[in-house]
Order: C-alpha cells, then structure tokens, then sequence
C-alpha cells in the first residue's frame, strides 16, 4: 500500500495531467494548420462515386475556444488542487471548504440551539419555535425510517403514540436519541420446534384478548413463563429497561399477523436505533427529543 502513497505517483499524476493538457493545444494546432491555395485534402471517405468528405481545418472561432479551454485548465492547475499533491496557489480543498461552511453555521445556528438546550424539555417541547425547528431536523434525520408524520413503518415504532419500548418519559426519549438502541429478540424456534412456537403464538394472541386457539394457548402458557417471561415479565406487560415490547396491547412493531408473531418468536428480531450524539451533539438533539416527546403528548 505504501507504493500508492509515495512521492512518485504524485509526479506521475502531475505529468501525465500537464500533458494530456498541452497535447490537446497541440493537436489542435496540427489540425487547424490551412491548406495551400488549390490543395484538396479528404478523408478518404467517398460515396455515390464522386461525393468525398473534405478534411478542412476547424473553423477559427472554435479553434480558439478550445484553446481559451486549454488555458484556463492550466490556470485551473496552477490555483486549485489537481496536480498530484499539489494544492494549488490558493490551497482550496473540499474539506476545507466543508469545515468552513460548518464554522459559519456554528457560528450562525449555535446560539439558537444552546438557547433552547439550557431549557428544560417540556418546557422546549411547548415552544412553537422550538418546535419548528424541531420538525425541520426530525424530517432531515428522522423521517427515513420513522416517516415524515412519525407515523413509523414496519419495524420502526410509532413516535405519536403512547406505546413506548423503552419509556416516553423527555429524558428516556433524549437518551434514546443521543446513544441509540439496539433492540434484540433471539430465535427461539430451535428450542421450541413448530408446535411449540404455535403453541406460544397462541398463548400472546390471548394476552391481548385476540381470536386464538384455547388448547393451543393453555399449551403455550408453560413455555412462555419458561422462555419469554425474563424479559416480557410474567403477564406480558413487557420491560421498558430491556426494550421488552408490552404483548397486552394491540401495538405491533413487526405485525401481528398469526404468521408474523411466528416468524418473530422463530427468527427472533434485531432492531437498531442509531446514536446520534456525535453527529447532531446535545443541542440538536435536545431540540428533536423534546419534539418526539410533544407528538404524543396529550394523546
């Protein structure tokens, strides 16, 4: 790998730029060189007998368009990055240009957010600019996989509701945001075979009250407190500490089709909220918490 980094390649690079460039002006100068007076020159290409295409030189205009091109490549090159290491008489770079433009906007927005940072949350979550401001960073960052009404989709949790995995409390939501989540349901499908799973996906339909089996449920019942009950608790209320979902609702996160529940408990599911802490930092952050928590508060 060191090969690729050595000084020779940016030479290699340069020379090859630096020529490519100065061929082009020559080539263009071959072949704008005019004819002697009464020479006819063609291509060779000849059709219907006595039709022949002529090989004129270019028009002048264009000619020197083409050169104006060739010298403000060289320009370019001798201001701008573009010749191997080189950084140019200016030492422009994308980076820098990114790092400046972040500055400015630190410098510009920062203000605003560590206004609202100092603010507690809920008190923030009723402000209206603060929620604008709120809404606009959740549609950039957010809205991918949550949708753009925070109405979730399939695997990713509904924020405007009042169905929270691991609490809707600000601070919960704040934390869930700035560090992430990583939501884990193992496979249990290889403990518990076909009929057991089935038997298990019975027993949860009863626990909300929804059309299930009875001896299929009875059957199952043993097995959840066996294997499930540790994180869903023993009535299946769930655990907010674990992200445990609550099995006594109607709320599902993966569906709750008999064959979804199924494949869930047989597969098992792995969810992940990235953590945003380093990208957006606090006051950005804070700002989106304390929007989330105002979609459903009051519902």
């Amino acid at each position: 790998m060191s090969d690729f980094v050595s000084g020779f390649w940016s030479l290699f690079v340069a020379g090859i730029t630096l020529v490519s460039v100065i061929g082009c002006a020559i080539f263009l100068k071959a072949v704008s060189i005019k004819r002697s007076a009464g020479q006819v020159d063609t291509t060779g290409h000849v059709w219907d007998g006595d039709l022949a295409e002529w090989n004129n030189p270019l028009p002048a205009w264009w000619s020197w368009l083409f050169y104006i091109t060739v010298v403000f490549s060289l320009v370019y090159l001798v201001l701008y990055p573009g010749l191997g290491s080189f950084k140019g008489v200016w030492g422009w770079s994308s980076a820098g240009q990114w790092e400046g433009e972040m500055k400015h906007a630190a410098e510009t927005y920062d203000p605003i957010f560590n206004k609202f940072l100092k603010q507690d949350l809920k008190a923030v979550a009723a402000d209206p600019e603060a929620k604008q401001m709120g809404q606009r960073l959740f549609l950039t960052y957010c809205s991918q996989c949550h949708g753009s009404d925070a109405g979730g989709a399939r695997g990713f949790p509904n924020l405007g509701d009042k169905d929270w995995l691991y609490g809707g409390d600000p601070e919960t939501i704040k934390a869930s945001i700035m560090n992430g989540r990583n939501g884990i349901m193992p496979p249990h499908g290889p403990v518990l075979g076909d009929a057991g799973v089935k038997e298990v996906a019975n027993y949860v339909f009863s626990l909300s009250g929804r059309k299930h089996d009875a001896n299929l449920a009875a059957a199952g019942k043993p097995k959840f407190e066996q294997i499930c009950a540790a994180c869903h608790t023993p009535a299946g209320t769930g655990m907010q500490a674990l992200g445990a979902p609550n099995l006594t609702d109607k709320v599902w996160l993966y569906g709750g089709s008999e064959a979804t529940v199924i494949e869930t408990i047989t597969k098992g599911r792995n969810g992940v909220m990235p953590a945003w802490k380093d990208f957006l930092g606090e006051a950005k952050v804070h700002l989106l918490a304390a929007y989330v928590y105002g979609l459903s508060e009051g519902k």
